[in-house]
């Protein structure tokens, strides 16, 4: 018989209770601060159902009634410095963060509310309801609430999806020396979602000062969690990650208090990520003012029975027993909290003309202009003001060939030198003498700490670069190994980093840059070799480069890199290998954000073209002796296209010919040639022709793959065709 022996994590994982020893013991302030949170919080998550429930909140009303107990327990154990994030269902977590930084020392519950307390509620409902007076101009309403000053940094809609963001935000905590955490908070269907479990070991890795605080309760949506896992006490992932774990009963705020401060001793101390499960129950259905037992998920006996550990009566009989509140104490404060509200509600609403007794709508000054509506997509550039740009015609007489990944490499050695702000981050990045093409060469022994070699888990890396740029302390560079990753990472590219800074307002900037290659012709088949520029190129907030000399990615990189939108800097594997025009000891200079480089003159048909396509271009040129003006985009996002440069051409020629190398379906060139022809329409003689690669993605056999995609051939035969040869 083999042997066998009991294997135990390494990391403990325990059930927290808290007794009546314990609220006895427990400061009067903090026991009255918890119980003014708690009644702040619930009338204002009922204001909102009743808005809702007069269709005067557009889109969904994620209520928290009932799950109180979990937020108001552990943000008030928290600084203004440490930082949360939250769900969809994240008023209660956003509302207990903030008031506990607006009154660190607690609320009386016995007198009037504050002033700010007023301000922020007013400014939290406006957001909600859409309003231009709200913390993101209307823009991010009920399920992406931020302010920063707070140390809210962003509740999201994409379940898992603010949990490698928050990875992100400790990661500056820890590398920055400061004391501070982070929480992120989410649900029992977050944590089966793959970006939350890679988060999990991420941040077990890196010791990262991060608490995952699981609100269990008990339904995704009208789905029970013993449905759906295995098993259903959700803190037992932690200690599979090595992360110190607890489970608590999130219908005793003292209790999750407690568990909290322990975590946080723990996280402050050094020791790593914590995980807190806090069993709690939504009173009502997923979205709205119904309860679940309306849509016969849920029965009326269990809605009771949690009903019957409420967090604010749970809080208010303690508070009554100890003597610290009476009956009419209580009963005043929420009288008082109730009419706070009705005072906002009427500041932003008035009576529907023409409508019913008590009919009511949004005051029309309240509104956004409807023209704020593409604001700040991107940065307004101010920050490259400074910058003194050149390019090639200024150096004629310094350049000289350079190896491709050369400037690669020595181009992010100087950056790194002299700002310390920049971590780079990607797959064995810190090994094998620079990464998979050496991009990296020698950096990891210049700097260690900020050089990481990651797991192979590109949504939780991704997002936690994008928690860094939002953090605003470091400026992260992912490194791809293949620009097909980026499918893995969509959610944490497209959702959450391409649309962070208009979604929350317009100003925050997201300072990122992602390096990937372009892998057509190396046998890596179809799942290692796409071109991604069409995707990024109609994907709102990405800006998008594709360097193809060395001379151009240096240049083009330093403005990447002192941009504070997020860039994606393209390159091809088979421009590694190559050498071309370059400056062989200088890494300093900037290109133009916005400027293409005209790479042949001509006369007869413009070629608009990027990356290693643009040799297969001249070449097919070169080949045919057609006099065409080849056009080397550079910059390709929406943004950043140089109009200026391609009309002028396009006036001279009246003909353009798009040339790519890539996949007909993903194409560049499909949306810029719409857009030329509604552009130029009036210069041009005939419609604008294009060059792709086929349907399929390229595949392993070698004559496949080179049939898969376009090169010098393809272009030969359509500038033929073109001249009516």
């Amino acid at each position: 018989m083999p042997e066998t022996r009991r294997l135990d994590p390494a990391t403990e994982w325990t059930e927290f209770t808290a007794t009546q020893d314990d609220w006895d013991a427990a400061p009067p302030q903090l026991l009255t601060s918890m119980f003014s949170q708690l009644v702040l919080i619930r009338a204002f998550e009922e204001l909102v159902l009743q808005l809702a429930g007069e269709g005067l909140v557009h889109g969904p009303a994620h209520s928290s009634i009932g799950q109180e107990g979990g937020a108001v327990g552990s943000c008030i154990a928290l600084t203004t410095h440490d930082t949360v994030n939250g769900s969809h269902r994240g008023h209660h977590q956003f509302l207990a963060k903030v008031l506990t930084h607006l009154h660190p020392d607690g609320l009386d519950p016995t007198k009037t509310w504050p002033d700010d307390v007023r301000a922020v509620l007013l400014r939290t409902l406006r957001e909600i309801c859409g309003l231009e007076g709200g913390f993101s101009h209307g823009r991010g309403g009920s399920m992406h609430l931020q302010w920063l000053e707070a140390g809210a940094i962003g509740t999201n809609a994409i379940v898992g999806g603010g949990v490698p963001l928050a990875a992100g935000s400790a990661w500056a905590h820890r590398n920055a020396a400061a004391d501070a955490v982070t929480v992120t908070y989410f649900g029992d269907g977050a944590i089966n979602i793959g970006s939350t479990l890679e988060t999990f070991n991420l941040a077990a890795a890196w010791s990262l000062p991060i608490c995952f605080f699981v609100e269990n309760n008990q339904y995704a949506v009208a789905t029970h969690v013993s449905e759906v896992t295995g098993e259903p006490r959700l803190s037992g992932r932690g200690p599979g990650f090595g992360i110190r774990s607890w489970k608590v009963d999130g219908m005793d705020p003292l209790a999750v208090h407690l568990a909290m401060w322990e975590a946080l001793d723990h996280m402050r101390s050094g020791l790593g990520p914590t995980l807190i499960e806090a069993d709690v129950y939504r009173y009502f259905h997923q979205n709205g003012p119904f309860p679940g037992s309306a849509f016969r998920y849920r029965s009326k006996e269990e809605e009771t029975e949690w009903r019957e550990r409420d967090p604010l009566d749970n809080t208010a009989g303690h508070l009554r027993r100890r003597g610290l509140l009476g009956d009419r104490d209580v009963e005043e404060a929420v009288a008082r909290t109730r009419a706070l509200m009705s005072e906002l509600a009427s500041t932003i609403l008035e009576p529907k003309p023409n409508g019913k007794p008590r009919e009511r709508q949004i005051k029309p000054a309240e509104w956004p202009d409807p023209g704020f509506v593409d604001e700040g997509v991107r940065s307004d550039l101010s920050e490259l003001a400074d910058l003194r740009f050149t390019d090639t015609e200024d150096h004629a007489d310094r350049l000289e060939q350079v190896k491709f990944i050369d400037a690669v490499a020595g181009v992010m050695r100087r950056r790194m030198e002299t700002d310390p702000r920049i971590v780079v981050l990607g797959e064995d990045i810190h090994r094998l003498n620079g990464g998979t093409n050496g991009a990296t060469r020698g950096l990891k022994e210049s700097f260690p700490d900020r050089v990481l070699g990651t797991p192979i888990s590109e949504n939780a890396f991704t997002g936690l670069a994008g928690g860094l740029a939002m953090d605003g302390r470091f400026r992260p560079v992912i490194e791809f190994m293949y620009a097909d990753f980026m499918w893995v990472a969509a959610d944490q590219l497209f959702n959450q980093i391409g649309k962070a800074r208009h979604m929350f307002g317009g100003t925050g900037a997201v300072p990122l840059v992602l390096r990937s290659k372009i892998a057509m012709g190396t046998g890596y088949g179809s799942q290692h070799s796409m071109d991604p520029a069409g995707i990024f190129a109609t994907a709102p907030g990405w800006r998008v480069v594709a360097p193809s000399t060395p001379f151009d990615y240096v240049g083009l990189m330093n403005t990447a890199l002192a941009c504070d939108d997020p860039v994606v800097v393209l390159e091809h594997v088979d421009l590694y290998s190559s050498s071309g025009p370059g400056i062989a000891d200088d890494w300093d200079y900037h290109l133009p954000l916005g400027r293409a480089a005209v790479r042949r003159r001509g006369s007869e048909l413009t070629v608009l073209s990027y990356l290693t396509m643009l040799r297969h271009v001249l070449d097919a040129v070169s080949e045919v002796g057609t006099d065409a003006e080849v056009i080397d985009l550079r910059w390709l996002d929406r943004a950043s296209l140089d109009w200026e440069t391609i009309e002028a051409s396009v006036r001279k020629t009246g003909r353009v010919l798009i040339a790519e190398q890539g996949a007909r379906g993903t194409s560049y060139g499909g949306w810029l040639a719409d857009e030329i022809q509604r552009r130029l329409f009036d210069w041009l003689d005939a419609p604008v022709h294009r060059i792709t690669g086929g349907e399929a993605s390229p595949s392993i056999s070698k004559v496949l793959e080179r049939a898969a995609f376009a090169g010098t051939d393809q272009v030969v035969t359509m500038l033929h065709e073109i001249a009516g040869e």
